[in-house]
């Protein structure tokens, strides 16, 4: 009988410590909370266990925050396109705090924990096509992923802000007008879309020197707006910016030359602009910039996820 007990009772927390681990959120209450922050909040500090946190479809509209040390956090949508997490932070706005908002402020959501996983959401910033600098996601932390995520906005949407943080982004959609996807982190995207919305640049890197790789674009797809013509697939927010499109379909939005020195020709001696294998009616590789340069046969081997996001711990995305 108390063999039976002990067991009945072990069976009882196991289940209820499994049970912890799944937070729901959903605006109608059938959930654990109605908003995602009150669910980021529930998670504790130096968390060391997965949380999983499944939001139903709607629209929530509301600033988040994932702080440092809420690590192995994964985030799932009941729709990509039904499950839409937003806000209007954009510079020049005044904070709760009385602070003036700027880039690095903007955000609509704020990561800075480590190992964060995102599946099937959306994410945006809702401030308009003139309101400025306006992030959708400020992703700052080491080791995160997002499978099948919109990330939707104007200026400045996806901001991979950290440095010798590693991110990677698989079958995901993009869309924005002026430097939409920028940062110094090291980032991989595997067969998303990249979406232009005015004349203006995909990307604005700024890696740092001693960093071999900065955003890498392996099998994605370059759309815009109807009407575009004259954008740019990058320019270098540092000197030492590093950005590769490895047999990507480039629509005729991309202009010929391609790229773009931030109206500085010193950043040409130091830029790492690549591609390798483009197709598309952008695809002009002989039409170029001679600073810029069509990688080899042999050059792209060095290209895998192993050597891009491996690092001393041998993060594998695919594998987490």
């Amino acid at each position: 009988m108390r063999t039976w007990w002990l067991s009945t009772v072990l069976l009882f927390i196991a289940a209820a410590s499994l049970a912890q681990r799944r937070i729901v959120v959903a605006k109608d209450g059938s959930g654990n909370y109605k908003t995602v922050q009150e669910a980021l909040n529930a998670i504790s500090v130096h968390n060391h266990k997965p949380v999983e946190i499944f939001v139903k479809k709607g629209i929530y509209t509301e600033p988040l925050t994932l702080a440092a040390g809420k690590d192995f956090v994964t985030l799932i949508g009941q729709d990509k396109d039904g499950t839409i997490l937003t806000y209007n932070n954009h510079t020049g706005t005044v904070s709760p705090t009385g602070d003036v908002i700027n880039t690095y402020t903007s955000a609509s959501f704020f990561i800075y924990a480590n190992h964060f996983k995102a599946k099937n959401i959306s994410f945006q910033n809702d401030a308009g096509f003139s309101a400025g600098q306006a992030v959708a996601v400020f992703a700052h932390g080491d080791e995160l992923s997002f499978f099948n995520c919109n990330f939707k906005g104007f200026q400045d949407v996806l901001f991979c802000s950290g440095e010798g943080s590693r991110q990677y982004y698989q079958n995901c959609y993009i869309e924005g007008t002026t430097d939409f996807i920028f940062g110094p982190s090291t980032a991989v995207f595997q067969s998303c879309e990249i979406h232009s919305k005015k004349n203006s640049h995909v990307t604005a890197a700024s890696t740092p020197p001693d960093v071999p790789f900065g955003f890498v674009f392996f099998d994605c797809k370059l759309t815009a707006d109807t009407g575009l013509n004259h954008v740019s697939l990058g320019r270098p927010w540092k000197p030492y910016a590093s950005v590769t499109y490895i047999r990507c379909w480039i629509g005729p939005h991309i202009f010929a030359e391609g790229w773009n020195n931030w109206k500085n020709p010193a950043n040409e001696k130091t830029t790492r602009f690549a591609e390798y294998r483009s197709s598309g009616p952008g695809a002009n590789p002989t039409a170029r910039f001679p600073w810029t340069h069509q990688l080899t046969d042999e050059q792209v081997k060095t290209y895998t996820l192993k050597n891009i996001l491996g690092g001393k711990d041998k993060w594998n995305p695919l594998k987490d």
